[in-house]
């Protein structure tokens, strides 16, 4: 790679503590439907009335196809701000425009990051920047509020692919920024491996997003924290 290639990179990734709106057309998901999405949370916004919040990618927006969400979740009054393929920088964005308004939530569960290490290759230290800018965000917008962030999780079936080190590397950063008294950090991708720490896909169903297994895995270690911290 030449000098000038290697600018050329450099200069086409984002910056994960820079707030972008989504511009990507993805098959799944177009502009316009990443754009309504974001319409539909700012009117949950506006109206307000939420004691949880979730923030975060595809990972979080799956709660919405699991029943654990209805059933356990949704009664603690909760909002679900997740859109598939995001990175920091979408998160910021949105945050910035709308996704605030009216809301003053009890708590805010926040994951994400692996967008920013798969498509936008960012490095460990600028993912923990990005999240750390989104960090500051919701402090910013709700001094009082409890945060409750977790570590990226694990992808790709073996535990030889590099992505995983990389992951490691952002949780063990995130884990030192827990506070125990405003922020929360906890990794819990070991609830998603196997013994050899290979992924099955009956719990991530594509190595990465969790399908009701992965999302039973999570709710049971997930709402005895949420309930102690809305205490």
């Amino acid at each position: 790679m030449t000098l000038a290639t290697a600018a050329a990179l450099h200069a086409a990734t984002p910056d994960p503590t820079v707030p972008v709106r989504r511009t990507i057309e993805y098959d799944w998901m177009s502009v316009a439907q990443w754009d309504q999405m974001h319409a539909e949370d700012v009117a949950i916004a506006e109206k307000g009335g939420v004691d949880v919040l979730f923030l975060g990618d595809s990972i979080t927006a799956g709660w919405a196809n699991s029943p654990i969400w209805a059933n356990e979740i949704a009664p603690l009054h909760a909002a679900n701000f997740g859109i598939g393929g995001d990175s920091t920088q979408n998160v910021l964005w949105r945050l910035q425009h709308g996704t605030i308004g009216n809301l003053q939530p009890r708590l805010v569960v926040l994951l994400i990051g692996t967008n920013n290490l798969g498509r936008d290759q960012h490095s460990p230290a600028e993912v923990v920047r990005g999240i750390q800018a989104i960090l500051t965000q919701v402090k910013l917008a709700w001094p009082s509020t409890k945060i409750l962030v977790y570590g990226i999780f694990p992808t790709e079936e073996l535990p030889t692919a590099p992505v995983r080190a990389k992951i490691i590397e952002v949780n063990k950063t995130l884990l030192a920024l827990d506070d125990d008294h405003q922020l929360f950090v906890r990794d819990i991708g070991q609830i998603f491996l196997e013994k050899d720490g290979t992924i099955s896909k009956t719990v991530l169903g594509d190595f990465l997003h969790p399908i009701e297994e992965g999302y039973r895995r999570w709710a049971d270690v997930m709402l005895p924290t949420i309930r102690e911290l809305l205490k």
